[in-house]
């Protein structure tokens, strides 16, 4: 059976809402169901705040439910720690940054052999990104160079957080669609999955779906429409 336990969230913050607070029950029910009392948190891409503040912001969230929450930057063995970890959370921010940190640090293979191990696993934003074949559907700026773009793989697909198709008729430079139809016209065997705000991916006994709100993921291949799927559609092509 496939040990993937994956919960990939697009964003962490809704507008007018609190930190986490719309993913909060999802999150609380992915540690319940697998009795998850202490998560390993990755902070690397939200550097710009530090550390230790991305730690206690993410930490006041998951304490409501009962989860405790340990910073892997305060490990003096970040390998050592992936692979002790009951659970694995890596937070949002900038994903160039945080692919270079898990390269770095080791962390990166570490972590897909570990939830290829059954390790449950969840991101947001910039670590949902990193769940995928590389960060080059990421839509952060690149202000650090990592040793290579390739990612964790623990899907098959690229995935696009924080995905929109609002055109504002005052820009007139690229839309997202303008910027993913360049990757799949590069990429041409890829899929990617745009994952809107308010969404994620939950992949569990080797099936994929979409759960959040009611919103709809894009999927994106070359020589394919473009074609919108709702939280009741069948995704699991996208782990052909």
């Amino acid at each position: 059976m496939d040990g993937r336990n994956l919960l990939l969230i697009s964003n962490s913050t809704n507008a007018g809402e609190k930190y986490l607070d719309w993913c909060k029950t999802m999150i609380e029910g992915f540690c319940k169901e697998n009795n998850v009392k202490e998560v390993l948190f990755v902070p690397y891409a939200g550097f710009a705040q530090g550390y230790d503040v991305y730690e206690q912001k993410v930490a006041a969230v998951y304490q409501t439910f009962g989860v405790k929450i340990k910073s892997i930057h305060r490990e003096q063995y970040p390998v050592k720690a992936v692979m002790q970890a009951q659970c694995i959370a890596v937070g949002g921010g900038n994903t160039f940054y945080l692919v270079k940190q898990m390269q770095m640090t080791g962390i990166m293979n570490a972590i897909r052999e570990k939830v290829l191990d059954s390790t449950p696993y969840m991101g947001w934003s910039a670590g949902s990104n990193v769940a995928g074949l590389s960060l080059k559907t990421t839509n952060d700026m690149p202000i650090a160079e990592p040793e290579s773009f390739d990612t964790m793989a623990l899907v098959p697909f690229q995935i696009n957080p924080h995905y929109t198709d609002f055109v504002d008729p005052k820009h007139g430079g690229e839309t997202r669609d303008d910027r993913i139809n360049e990757f799949i016209a590069a990429n041409q065997n890829t899929y990617v999955a745009a994952i809107r705000e308010a969404t994620a991916l939950r992949l569990k006994d080797g099936k994929l779906s979409l759960t959040g709100r009611d919103n709809k993921m894009k999927v994106f291949h070359y020589g394919m429409p473009v074609k919108e799927y709702d939280l009741n559609d069948d995704i699991n092509f996208l782990m052909q």
